[in-house]
């Protein structure tokens, strides 16, 4: 698709008249160019304004909605203060209020962060065009010019973090967790099941959306309640890690040994207010009893740091002794030096000191070369991303941001329900065991490694998938916010969901009448949703109704159930309209059956299977086992045809026979079950039949080779 294509499907309609005229601009580039006198140097500095002008239109556009998202912020946050030094009743309903009015800020933070990267896009395609097309070079005389107005640095987290916290407020998550004291953040021991995702640029602000609905943003060492107290610099992270000129850590975390460390040395922010920490991961092999990821680690400062490294005793807390022996041990008998620091900007997303469930995502991912030279880390590299001052063989700029999930699973943690969706959606492609340091260091050092990640091949692949579901942030035709494609009508919902449960308690006090009202004012909350929900109603939902949205069966276009975890109970009047709807609703209501009685009345959701790529290598040796026997009957048939007698003959010409059959039947199983595991199949993957059969064969030729030999 052309981009002018491109950027005409996403415009944003209210915004339309903000965005770059690019169609105006390439008409403008070919008229001029193919005129009679050719592209002239008055054409040059008509169309150098008139980039100027639009870069001026689109900068002076996001200054303004930055600045009326800030304005709303600060209403909301001066109305927080004022319901929470005097709480009554009415409180309660502006807090509600607040939360929706956050939430409408939310969306615009997310159509301006698609509005200024598509404009930034549009405004390089141009300039690529038109150095393309003419003998002049607007590049070098227009970047400086873009970067007076940064279009591409216009930072969207502070806005983000600032709504997060206050939305903590407006809905009480800030009460201390029960866990609190056992997973404090000082804590220098983390075990956690880890999982990681690629984020494509374009839905950046929307995942941080989704997940700041959920859980709140945490900035390391930082009060998010405090605007003046934070700044865009707290999200950056620099990491040094430490490897040898064999890159010996390298190999070892890339082929997952048992025992595989990787040292690093970790700071936030710019270094100069924050402590450094010496971090360590070991890696476990699934064999053994202690089978998780471990990070350990232990705070040290700046001008402390060399002199560890060289072997001088750590002087710390003795709870941090055991620790930093094993990395200063490490680190002389491997003879560790700093080879590569990873940069990024994290936000975190967690409830203040539980880290049962712990998500992070990581933009502006940049790799650099460490020269390890004079000292422990390069003086001349800061935070300020590009770093434009570096060589492009020292940097590595990786164009996707990564997400990644850590939960406690050893403390019965599992996955919540929404991040689950998020991470089977279009707006994540999941990479499992990425690595950032074994990225960087594939790349950067490429001469001096043998061997690479299998996630090379991804990087050429276009993870921007097509929405297909309507999970996410969205807009009505009415250009109304929409979440998960319903609307955000919270207050409402929130007084009609107290009505339900009034009513409800009551019909149990009534005893006879409770199925009747419970059953009615669920049919009434249904119905109070939107038409969108209200016909997933009808074709899903029986007599029996979970109010709770994320426990409703949906159906997407094509009739596939998406969440079903709640039985549902057919209706009579669905059965009276018959067609295609009724009969697969009852279909499927006879399989969830099924499967509870299967499970003692347990449901099982239907959730996306995931395959790792050993599963397709496993199918593919197997297919080679097969052929190899092939290969090795075939020669000896070939050997019994051109050296034997006529009784020879024969028996080469059975084992050639035998061997085609086996060639063909090892052919179809290994189609056969590539397409069970690409289609996620639940079936048995081994072969009953085929060895039987192959040895029947394989012994009745034997027989009739003796009986052409001796029988005669």
């Amino acid at each position: 698709m052309k981009f002018g294509d491109h950027l005409n499907e996403r415009v944003f309609s209210p915004w339309r008249h903000y965005y770059v005229q690019y169609d105006y601009l390439k008409h403008e580039l070919k008229r001029r160019q193919l005129s009679e006198f050719g592209w002239t140097g008055e054409d040059e500095e008509e169309f150098a304004h008139i980039l100027e002008t639009e870069l001026d239109k689109v900068y002076d556009f996001v200054t303004a909605k930055l600045a009326e998202v800030e304005a709303r912020i600060n209403y909301c946050e001066k109305t927080l203060r004022i319901t929470t030094s005097s709480p009554t009743t009415a409180s309660t309903s502006q807090r509600q209020m607040v939360d929706d009015t956050l939430t409408e800020a939310l969306f615009d933070v997310n159509d301006l962060a698609k509005f200024t990267r598509l404009n930034h896009t549009a405004f390089l395609k141009i300039i690529k065009k038109h150095d393309k097309w003419t003998d002049y070079r607007l590049h070098e005389n227009f970047v400086p010019k873009m970067r007076e107005n940064p279009l591409d640095k216009q930072r969207f987290d502070v806005p983000i973090v600032y709504i997060s916290a206050l939305h903590d407020i407006c809905r009480g998550t800030r009460t201390p967790s029960p866990y609190a004291q056992d997973n404090n953040e000082d804590d220098g021991v983390f075990q956690r099941a880890t999982a990681k995702y690629w984020v494509h640029p374009d839905n950046v602000t929307e995942v941080k959306a989704i997940l700041m609905l959920h859980l709140p943003v945490y900035i390391f060492g930082k009060d998010t309640t405090t605007k003046m107290d934070i700044k865009e610099t707290d999200s950056a992270i620099s990491s040094v890690y430490m490897d040898n000129p064999q890159f010996e850590l390298y190999e070892g975390r890339l082929q997952r040994d048992q025992g595989a460390e990787a040292i690093r040395i970790r700071w936030y922010g710019d270094m100069k207010s924050n402590p450094l920490f010496i971090e360590r991961k070991t890696h476990h092999a699934p064999w053994t009893d202690d089978f998780r990821s471990l990070k350990e680690r232990f705070p040290l400062n700046v001008d402390e740091v060399p002199a560890y490294l060289a072997g001088t005793p750590y002087k710390g807390k003795q709870q941090n002794m055991f620790v930093a022996n094993g990395v200063q041990d490490s680190i002389k008998n491997k003879n560790l030096k700093s080879t590569l620091r990873v940069f990024y900007n994290r936000t975190a997303f967690q409830i203040p000191k539980d880290q049962r469930v712990r998500v992070s995502l990581d933009t502006d991912l940049t790799f650099i070369k460490e020269n390890n030279k004079s000292y422990w880390r390069r003086p001349d590299v800061g935070v300020d991303y590009p770093f434009p001052y570096l060589e492009e063989d020292e940097v590595l700029r990786f164009p996707y941001a990564v997400l990644e999930t850590k939960v406690q699973t050893h403390l019965g943690q599992a996955m919540p329900d929404w991040l689950s969706r998020l991470v089977e959606s279009h707006l994540v492609h999941e990479v499992p065991r990425f690595s950032k340091y074994l990225h960087g260091a594939s790349i950067l050092y490429k001469d001096k490694i043998p061997l690479l990640p299998w996630w090379h091949s991804e990087l050429a692949a276009d993870i921007l998938k097509p929405r297909d579901t309507e999970f996410g942030l969205s807009r009505s035709a009415s250009f109304k916010p929409l979440m998960d494609g319903q609307y955000l009508f919270k207050s409402a919902m929130a007084t009609e969901h107290k009505r339900i449960r009034v009513a409800s308690m009551r019909g149990k006090q009534d005893g006879s009448t409770s199925d009747s009202s419970s059953s009615t004012d669920k049919r009434t909350l249904i119905s109070s949703w939107s038409p969108q929900k209200q016909k997933y109603h009808q074709i899903t939902l029986g007599q029996s109704v979970d109010t709770d949205d994320h426990n409703v069966n949906n159906i997407n276009k094509k009739g596939r159930a998406l969440v079903p975890q709640s039985t549902t109970v057919i209706n009579t009047a669905s059965r009276k309209r018959g067609g295609f709807i009724a009969k697969w609703q009852e279909q499927f209501q006879q399989h969830v059956m099924k499967q509870n009685s299967a499970t003692n009345g347990g449901v099982i959701p239907l959730r996306k299977v995931k395959v790792e790529p050993k599963v397709f290598f496993a199918n593919e040796r197997t297919f080679i086992s097969w052929l190899q026997f092939c290969g090795l009957l075939l020669m000896v048939a070939l050997n019994l045809l051109n050296f034997g007698d006529g009784a020879a003959k024969i028996a080469g010409s059975i084992f050639i026979c035998i061997a085609a059959l086996v060639a063909l039947y090892a052919l179809y199983r290994f189609e056969k079950r590539a397409w069970m595991i690409n289609r996620r199949i639940a079936g048995r993957y081994d072969d009953l039949w085929g060895p039987i059969v192959l040895c029947i064969l394989l012994v009745g030729a034997l027989i009739v080779n003796f009986y052409l030999q001796f029988g005669r």
